[in-house]
Parts: structure tokens; C-alpha cells; sequence
């Protein structure tokens, strides 16, 4: 999947009983393929193309985010192997699992 559709999906996607009480804003930096600002805020997603302030800031290509977002890519083997780059709050990160 390319990174546009699932960001363009992503607020219908999202199951907002996980997301519950989490309030948390991230970018993505998906190389070759753009940025996404995803705000998160008690159950409710919302994305934006670009940059933005953000808690955390994932950076990967596009081949490992699509291997993430299919199921292919454990994303803790990503970061730990140096295929996916979180700078900011490791605490938000971690709660990114909510969320996909």
C-alpha cells in the first residue's frame, strides 16, 4: 500500500476505542513519498499532509513502511535494525501500536 492511501485512510481506520485517552501528534517522513502530520486526540485521528510540531517523528522508506502497514515488518525489528528512525518522545512511539 502506498504511503498516500493509507494516510488518506487512516481517520476512518482508526478504532477509537484503543485510542482512548491518548493524545499524542506524530510525523511521518516517508522517503520519496512525502510527510504526514497524524494528531491524535482522546479517540479521534486526524492527518494531514506536511510538516508540522509533532511528539515523535518516524522516518523509513517506502518499502519498509509498506512491509509495516502489511503485516511483513515487525516495526520494533525496523527501528532496532535501523530501517525505521523515531526522534522525540519514545513514549508517544511506543503507543503508535494503538493506532495500526
Amino acid at each position: 500500500m502506498a504511503a498516500k492511501d493509507f494516510f488518506d485512510n487512516l481517520e476512518s481506520r482508526a478504532d477509537a476505542s484503543k485510542l482512548a485517552g491518548m493524545t499524542n501528534s506524530y510525523l511521518f517522513d516517508i522517503e520519496g513519498e512525502g510527510k504526514w502530520l497524524v494528531s491524535v486526540a482522546d479517540g479521534a485521528v486526524s492527518v494531514t499532509e506536511g510538516e508540522g510540531a509533532a511528539d515523535a517523528t518516524i522516518e523509513t522508506s517506502a518499502e519498509t513502511f509498506a512491509k509495516i502497514v502489511s503485516g511483513e515488518q515487525n516495526p520494533t525489528t525496523a527501528y532496532m535494525t535501523g530501517k525505521l528512525k523515531i526522534k522525540g518522545d519514545m513514549g508517544a512511539a511506543m503507543k503508535l501500536q494503538k493506532i495500526f
